[in-house]
């Protein structure tokens, strides 16, 4: 098993399985998180505006809204975050380590913690 960095747990292993990404902790904890819930907690400037705003009942949808959004990459940034990339080319949220555990619903320290 892969030591803790020194902020808290690292992903040893990422990887897709249907509509999820699946996250191996180096402490031993396994996340998932829906792909749809990861574009919809994108922490971007443009994406947090957009999460304000009241809903637009009359916006009419562009075309490539209505293709299902799936993941392209996901390169790592520096050691504490990730970017995603997406199919309709959005790439500017960078997803700490710290909110990607978040968003697994695992604590943020190791899983054997009490």
């Amino acid at each position: 098993m892969a030591a803790t960095g020194p902020e808290g747990p690292v992903p040893v292993a990422l990887r897709r399985e249907g509509d999820q990404l699946v996250i191996q902790w180096s402490d031993g904890a396994t996340g998932r998180i829906a792909w749809k819930a990861l574009r919809d907690a994108c922490p971007c400037a443009g994406c947090r505006d957009e999460r304000e705003k009241p809903p637009d009942p009359f916006r009419i949808l562009k075309p490539t809204e209505l293709v299902p959004l799936a993941p392209v990459s996901m390169p790592r940034v520096g050691r504490y975050a990730y970017k995603v990339v997406w199919s309709d080319g959005h790439d500017t949220g960078i997803f700490t380590l710290e909110h990607l555990r978040q968003l697994c619903g695992l604590p943020p320290g190791p899983a054997n913690a009490t």
